[in-house]
């Protein structure tokens, strides 16, 4: 056997192996995803909190789910601050959820005063990421001018993509507003 085909045989050999262990890594975080779903659903909240922190390096959820049991001391010590942080992680990551939780800790001021300002790009990217609840405070913030100009007419259409993806206060808000 050639040199050079033992060479090529062994970069294919440790290329399938790393496919392999990438495959078995994903199979591994989903199978502990799982089973802390499983424990948070049975109200297991120090187990699923373990759970879903030993992945949160890596499954952009668990960050999520470590992130809202911190938010509300779930399994954990809750740690505003803490969770904060750990939704900016998700959220940056691209977890429109993530982004949305955070936006309404900021404004909400659950860590420290409320910040409409640093809000703003959290939810903004949310709701146009199609998150409801972000579109509903966002339009609120611009129907209020908090953080922001008053703009009643981007306020509407906050509203309104909030509620044609169902969100039910946001059909309500939207029947109190003045016509156009």
């Amino acid at each position: 056997m050639s040199v050079f085909f033992r060479a090529t045989l062994l970069a294919a050999c440790l290329a399938l192996a790393a496919c392999a262990s990438s495959a078995e890594d994903v199979a591994a975080t989903k199978t502990t995803f799982d089973a802390g779903v499983a424990a948070y659903d049975a109200k297991d909240y120090a187990a699923a909190y373990r759970l879903f922190a030993s992945i949160d390096d890596r499954d952009l959820a668990a960050m999520r789910n470590v992130a809202l049991m911190l938010r509300k001391g779930e399994g954990v010590a809750k740690d505003p601050k803490a969770a904060e942080a750990m939704y900016a992680r998700a959220a940056t990551g691209g977890l429109a959820t993530a982004a949305a939780d955070l936006g309404e800790m900021l404004l909400k001021g659950e860590a420290g005063p409320p910040d409409p300002k640093a809000a703003l790009p959290w939810l903004a990217g949310a709701a146009d990421a199609g998150h409801p609840v972000a579109a509903f405070e966002l339009g609120e913030m611009y129907e209020q001018g908090n953080g922001v100009d008053k703009d009643p007419v981007k306020a509407r259409k906050l509203y309104q993509a909030a509620a044609d993806a169902g969100y039910d206060a946001a059909k309500q808000r939207l029947a109190t507003l003045p016509p156009p």
